[in-house]
């Protein structure tokens, strides 16, 4: 595909972003096109915050659970960048106008303290790199209308990323186990969801092997300091404005985050 039909959907995806309007799937337009295809796109998307002052802090592996693959149509992982707009601190509320269409996870959150490059990253190594676990809160959202997207559209459109909170009480990983950690997602106060951390590729720490190797082989290393989002525990579920979501990790603790009422026009 060329240079300008890889900027072209780059501008139309940044547009939504702008105007809070989605855009039709892309997809269509590059039924021939590579994977590689679509993570230029998102790249195209990520150099322009930058230039706007944004800064990468972090990744996220989206699609990583059976739950959540089977609620987007697709067979496997991907990935997507976390820049410093999108971190909001807990029980603060969180502009609704961000978002167009958003979703919530709960998901444990990664804390790096030494980098990890790949191809070639074990389980060893990714043990060694994480300083330490919090719970967190993803807001998943999709640029493109009514979330009709295959695996193309959601990479190209960031892995689908829109907002992080993180909890405030960090946790060594030798002090949990990932694979047993359990979840409650609440809504407003109703219980939508239970989740367990092996939901997520057998265990968090393979989402972050997977996500080391995978961007690896693109020339990125995940840096000391960063966070990585390594998948949702549970189905993503639709929030709207003045909605109070809260998820219980057993040996991580709660995280919460209220999306503000939407200002009137």
């Amino acid at each position: 595909m060329s240079s300008d039909q890889v900027q072209g959907a780059a501008q139309r995806l940044l547009e939504a972003y702008r105007t809070g309007t989605p855009i039709d799937p892309l997809t269509p337009e590059f039924t021939q096109a590579e994977l590689s295809t679509a993570y230029r796109i998102a790249q195209a998307q990520v150099e322009q915050w930058e230039k706007d002052g944004d800064t990468v802090k972090g990744h996220k592996v989206g699609l990583a659970s059976a739950a959540i693959q089977r609620q987007m149509g697709v067979e496997q992982p991907d990935f997507g960048h976390l820049t410093a707009s999108m971190f909001h601190l807990e029980h603060q509320p969180i502009p609704a106008a961000t978002y167009i269409q958003p979703r919530i996870e709960p998901e444990t959150a990664f804390v790096l303290g030494r980098p990890l490059t790949g191809p070639g990253v074990t389980i060893a190594d990714a043990v060694r790199a994480v300083e330490f676990v919090l719970p967190a809160l993803e807001i998943v959202d999709s640029r493109i209308r009514d979330w009709k997207i295959g695996i193309f559209d959601t990479i190209a459109d960031n892995a689908s990323s829109g907002g992080v909170v993180l909890g405030s009480r960090p946790v060594l990983l030798r002090d949990v186990d990932l694979r047993l950690t359990g979840c409650t997602l609440h809504i407003n106060g109703e219980l939508v969801a239970t989740g367990a951390g092996g939901a997520v590729l057998g265990s968090p720490l393979n989402s972050l092997v997977w996500l080391a190797n995978t961007v690896g082989r693109l020339g990125v290393t995940l840096e000391p300091g960063h966070v990585v989002l390594p998948g949702s525990m549970t189905k993503a579920f639709p929030i709207s404005p003045g909605d109070s979501v809260v998820a219980n990790m057993s040996g991580l603790g709660t995280v919460s985050a209220v999306l503000g009422e939407r200002a009137e026009q």
